[in-house]
């Protein structure tokens, strides 16, 4: 009588198994920041474009304004508050709910305000050509018009978008009134 051996089925060592599992580890472990990071960074990217679209809509109330910048609250407490602000009168210039909220904004105060920005309210009422805005000075950046409200970007070396009178938009790290050692 002959015995045959029969096939066994391959299977995995434990030492396999832990090795794979340890590998999808490290690679989750590297992919899950990248991937915020990247989701973090055009988010950024998105509000960039909002505030230069504001600008836009900014450029087209001047003319109807006498070239004077208007006279708006910085920002509403909410939605009920009287007054004329960002999200208040830009719309009739094209500015659409999309790009008066910005996408980092996670705590939700476009839902609560009308806007995720700031008017920089300094400038309420003055000429355009009394301030020198939209490029006829030497350092028109240094004229910040519209902000975030907060620092939506931080956390990959991203702080606060500004929208300047020359039309430029650039990001900045939150400055903080302490300090640097």
């Amino acid at each position: 009588m002959r015995f045959s051996r029969r096939p066994r089925p391959h299977a995995f060592t434990m030492t396999e198994l832990l090795v794979t599992l340890v590998v999808i580890a490290v690679l989750a472990g590297i992919a899950i920041p990248v991937y915020n990071m990247v989701v973090r960074r055009s988010h950024a990217s998105k509000c960039l474009g909002n505030l230069r679209s504001l600008g836009m809509s900014l450029n087209l109330y001047l003319p109807d304004h006498n070239n004077t910048m208007p006279d708006w609250k910085a920002a509403r407490e909410s939605k009920e508050d009287e007054g004329p602000a960002i999200d208040t009168e830009l719309p009739a210039y094209g500015a659409t709910e999309e790009v008066l909220r910005c996408p980092g904004d996670r705590r939700g105060l476009w839902e609560q305000t009308g806007t995720s920005y700031f008017w920089n309210s300094a400038l309420n009422g003055q000429h355009v050509s009394n301030l020198n805005l939209m490029g006829l000075t030497d350092t028109p950046t240094a004229i910040p018009v519209i902000t975030d409200k907060e620092a939506f970007h931080e956390g990959a070396g991203d702080g606060v978008n500004i929208l300047y009178a020359d039309g430029s938009v650039q990001n900045r790290v939150r400055f903080t009134a302490e300090p640097q050692r």
